[in-house]
């Protein structure tokens, strides 16, 4: 009994940690993607003025 219990502590640690990983590359990513579409906004202003 003791065992299932920690072989359930164990699996739900270690999706914890997979998922967290994920958010964490996930949330560099999408900061890397607008920093350059920023960049593309600012390189192109003279273009985008009304």
């Amino acid at each position: 009994m003791v065992e299932k219990i920690y072989q359930t502590m164990k699996s739900v640690g270690v999706w914890n940690l997979v998922m967290g990983i994920l958010l964490i590359v996930a949330g560099i990513l999408s900061g890397i993607f607008m920093i350059l579409n920023g960049t593309k906004l600012l390189k192109k202003k003279s273009d985008l003025m009304f």
